[in-house]
């Protein structure tokens, strides 16, 4: 379904710069210090390759300190540890072996918090009342668990509070900071251990098959009973209050009949539950604190047009961070002062680029051929005049058990400044439509996953958008992976492809997943497929097997170090390919990983994909 007003009013498209789009974002990831003395964020220093760093100032000075020295990538992100105190987030060259690193807020005492060769560490709990200490999973005893540790945020000292006995996905703190839940699963099961204090011992109260989420949110604030948001008993997973004593769910907190609910939105100060928030077409919330919604309405009515989200807080709520965004903006930032209700502007993440030169981004749906409704996005140039037929960017999600969200994408505006159509689609398996519409994408790559994809390329030359000779399909991860499927398996479709860390072998995928993931190998041979008993439903989804279908030009890009999708799976497709004699030109950064983020790459990256749609659709 499309508006039918689209296409009746078309303006003039201006070519933006390809690197306005691309480029790191003048300031970006504004945070209070705990106090709401400081305010913190991250921009490019430009004397350090233009990576993405963390800067800290008083919040009544524009003198600002730069206290990390990332030269050689971009941090991935930081928070707050205490008043004085930051920790940030990064790895070597994409290669997802996470550190934890800290610093003060005057750039003193920067150290590695986990300097170990070949783990991944995750923050478990900040100890927001503990300023000394935090809680961080590593996986520095055995690759494929992680056991918790108390670590000592200034110095490095560490002590092992929890060992994984080789089960355990995931922990869960109370509010005291105490770890007390511990999420279980052997592949195909997931359950719970609890305990009612941190001396105890952890006991199994709920095993479910991995269809069933019940997903651990937080502890209520008597530290009592837990939030969760569940799907045992219905289709679409809602936020419920759960007793541990009984294991059941108790009472229901909200639920959506069209969409799954996650996110729980709570004020610790005032110890209350002030909302939720979810995913329809776009973001929504819903509140059950006045003041919440007091101050939520206020903000939208001194921010019109776009949507408005309070990303941070100040331990005290009375000053906030302020993020306003839209389809056709990046974001602006704003410091919001509560018992004053004065909103300052801090920055816009692209103030280069111009709302007037960017396009809608249109929620649309269409059916599939075994009448699966099909939620999406469709971006159209600005010039686009009804009648016209486009040249089209079909353009899947990875994951895939993600889903595409309506906000502001700078490849779909770089691709619509362009010229072309995109078409986005939420695929059966997308996550947050429900369990139904998840569980019937189990070993269907290749196959009525595909038949999302193509619907969709259907659909759009049937509303008389698209120039079926002029269609490409490109996408990242999963999406790389149904690039290379639709070339194979629907050859006469699509004139050129793009594949972006692809999967091209899924067995050579399952091979190499990464120690870490193996917690969920037998839950990804159920929803994939086992290469040992169902090795014909996976030969035959994997596009390696039917490179003797590709005839299109196929454009590969692949990050040397990636831990998901290793190069191997880009190597086959491009040697199978050049060995046919197809266009298959392949570009390969030693520096990245599972996708690329350092911004030259980036740049190279677009800047040959232009070229390539270019040539290949003839735009």
């Amino acid at each position: 379904m499309i508006p039918n007003h689209v296409g009746l009013e078309s303006k003039k498209l201006t070519k933006v710069p390809l690197k306005d789009f691309f480029k790191n974002p003048e300031m970006s990831f504004f945070k209070l210090s705990p106090d709401g003395k400081h305010i913190s964020y991250m921009k490019p220093w430009e004397n350090g390759n233009r990576m993405m760093n963390v800067y800290v100032k008083h919040i009544e000075s524009e003198d600002e300190v730069r206290i990390t020295n990332a030269s050689k990538r971009s941090l991935y992100g930081y928070f707050w540890l205490n008043e004085n105190r930051i920790a940030y987030i990064q790895d070597e060259g994409g290669d997802e072996n996470i550190h934890i690193y800290a610093v003060n807020i005057d750039a003193t005492n920067n150290i590695d918090l986990t300097p170990f060769k070949n783990i991944q560490a995750r923050v478990t709990d900040d100890l927001e009342d503990n300023p000394d200490f935090m809680l961080v999973a590593l996986n520095k005893r055995d690759p494929k668990v992680h056991d918790v540790y108390r670590l000592n945020v200034n110095s490095g000292d560490m002590e092992m509070i929890a060992e994984n006995p080789g089960n355990i996905s995931g922990w869960l703190t109370d509010n005291a900071g105490k770890l007390r839940i511990a999420t279980t699963t052997d592949g195909v099961n997931t359950g719970f251990l609890y305990r009612e204090e941190e001396t105890d011992q952890f006991k199994s109260i709920l095993t479910t098959n991995f269809k069933e989420s019940v997903s651990p949110l937080s502890f209520t604030f008597d530290d009592k009973n837990i939030y969760v948001s569940s799907n045992r008993g219905r289709d679409k997973s809602a936020i419920y209050k759960f007793n541990l004593k009984t294991s059941k769910e108790s009472d229901l907190i909200f639920e959506h009949n069209e969409v799954d609910v996650y996110n729980l939105m709570k004020s610790k100060k005032r110890k209350i539950i002030t909302g939720v928030s979810y995913s329809t077409d776009k973001r929504q919330m819903y509140f059950f604190d006045e003041w919440r919604e007091s101050i939520q309405k206020k903000l939208e009515s001194k921010l019109q047009g776009v949507e408005v989200v309070i990303s941070d807080f100040s331990k005290d709520e009375k000053k906030a961070i302020v993020v306003a965004y839209s389809d056709k903006s990046r974001g602006t930032y704003y410091y919001y002062d509560i018992d004053n209700d004065s909103l300052k502007m801090l920055a816009s993440l692209s103030p280069w680029l111009n709302e007037e030169d960017m396009a809608n981004m249109l929620p649309i749906s269409y059916k599939s051929r075994d009448g699966l409704l099909i939620p999406g996005y469709l971006t159209l140039p600005i010039n686009y005049k009804k009648g016209n037929k486009l040249p089209v960017v079909i353009n899947p999600h990875g994951g895939p058990w993600a889903r595409d969200e309506w906000g502001f994408n700078s490849q779909v505006q770089f691709l619509a400044n362009r010229g072309y159509a995109v078409l986005q689609m939420n695929f059966r398996g997308s996550v947050g439509f429900g369990r139904q519409f998840w569980e019937i994408s189990f070993k269907q790559w290749g196959k009525t996953m595909q038949n999302d994809i193509t619907d969709g390329v259907n659909w759009l030359i049937n509303e008389g958008i698209a120039d079926p000779n002029r269609i490409a399909i490109y996408g990242a991860s999963y999406g790389g992976y149904a690039t290379l499927a639709g070339l194979a398996f629907t050859p006469d479709i699509y004139a050129c492809g793009v594949d972006y860390v692809g999967v091209s072998n899924i067995f050579t995928l399952l091979e190499t997943l990464p120690p870490y993931w193996e917690l969920g190998r037998q839950m990804m041979y159920e929803m994939i497929g086992h290469p040992e008993t169902e090795e014909d439903i996976l030969k035959e989804a994997s596009p390696l097997f039917h490179v003797d279908k590709i005839k299109a030009p196929l454009f590969v890009a692949q990050g040397a170090n990636d831990q998901r999708v290793k190069q191997a799976e880009s190597d086959q497709i491009v040697e199978a390919l050049k060995a046919k004699g197809i266009d298959t030109p392949y570009m390969l950064k030693e520096d990245e990983g599972h996708g690329f983020y350092n911004e030259e790459n980036q740049f190279d990256f677009y800047k040959k994909m232009e070229k390539f749609l270019s040539k290949h659709l003839k735009n």
